[in-house]
């Protein structure tokens, strides 16, 4: 299942893991927030509609993020727009740790969401032209197994810092953690590539 992997050149296997753990800990930041909804709902007194509206909230913003930075991932490059985009998700995840009221909450989790789809447009294009057609498909696939990474992981943070902390610490803990991922990035600096434009067909 996984021979396709030893085929392909360090380049493709380093876009491959970059996008992978972008994957990874995007799901990660995103699924935290369902895990620390009782908390969050108990320390500011919301309803559950409330609650919800910030997971709306946050998948709509995603949607306008991928529209946006898959039209920056043009103009300005996959791997420099991938960078951005999770340094962006990332440092708004940390922020979120310290909202002191339901309506900051909901405004940084709206820009996390914004940097979370950006971070996917520009990962899926990414992948899209660096990994050659034969495998791409493949990679892709093993790729989108990531969310399943990222969301175990959250739960086993979830189920460590919550041992410790009471709940009402531990989910700021939890969000401050979120900044993680900008790590990624040194990554990425160091060894993914701009892939090659494409050749312009002349009429």
């Amino acid at each position: 299942m996984f021979s396709w992997y030893r085929q392909v050149s360090k380049g493709e296997r380093y876009t491959f893991w970059a996008c992978f753990g972008g994957w990874a800990l995007d799901a990660l930041d995103v699924q935290m927030f369902s895990l620390v909804i009782p908390a969050i709902i108990a320390e500011w007194g919301i309803s559950k509609t409330q609650a919800g509206l910030v997971s709306g909230v946050t998948l709509v913003a995603s949607a306008l993020g991928g529209w946006i930075c898959g039209a920056a991932a043009d103009r300005y490059g996959r791997v420099k727009t991938l960078q951005v985009t999770v340094v962006f998700f990332s440092v708004f995840t940390l922020l979120s740790a310290f909202a002191q009221n339901y309506p900051q909450f909901i405004v940084l989790k709206a820009l996390q969401g914004f940097g979370f789809g950006g971070e996917w447009a520009a990962g899926a294009v990414l992948m899209a032209e660096t990994i050659r057609n034969e495998h791409r498909g493949k990679a892709m696939g093993a790729v989108q197994s990531a969310w399943a990474v990222g969301w175990a992981a959250a739960v086993l943070l979830y189920a460590t810092v919550f041992s410790f902390m009471s709940p009402d610490i531990g989910w700021r803990v939890m969000f401050g953690i979120g900044i993680l991922p900008a790590l990624l990035i040194i990554y990425i600096r160091r060894n993914v590539k701009e892939p090659a434009a494409p050749a312009r067909k002349v009429a």
